[in-house]
């Protein structure tokens, strides 16, 4: 004879007692680690110096594009804008728009 299957609510309440000890069990194993790892509850620095990097070297790049896209309008009569390239170009020459004549 085949045993009949736990209801609904035995297994929603079955779920929950096992999610209440996994959870306990985290917590337990975070706070032994936290102990046993001398200085874990002081934050790494390391995501903060790569945002710096990040951000020093984007600032960089902004003052050459500036400074080529000046170099650029003083010596030569065309078009430049600034634009990210798969190139590496800090500036893009621009073709400009003729009106239609009537």
């Amino acid at each position: 004879m085949a045993a009949n299957p736990p209801g609904p609510g035995l297994q929603n309440k079955a779920r929950v007692a096992i999610l209440a000890e996994l959870e306990k069990e985290r917590r337990r194993l975070m706070q032994n680690h936290s102990m046993n790892t001398p200085g874990a509850s002081i934050p790494l620095c390391r995501p903060m110096l790569k945002e710096t990097r990040e951000n020093t070297e984007q600032q960089h790049i902004l003052v050459q594009q500036k400074a080529a896209l000046q170099h650029a309008h003083a010596h030569s009569s065309g078009y430049f804008i600034t634009q990210d390239s798969s190139f590496g170009n800090l500036i893009l020459p621009v073709l400009p728009r003729l009106e239609p004549e009537s």
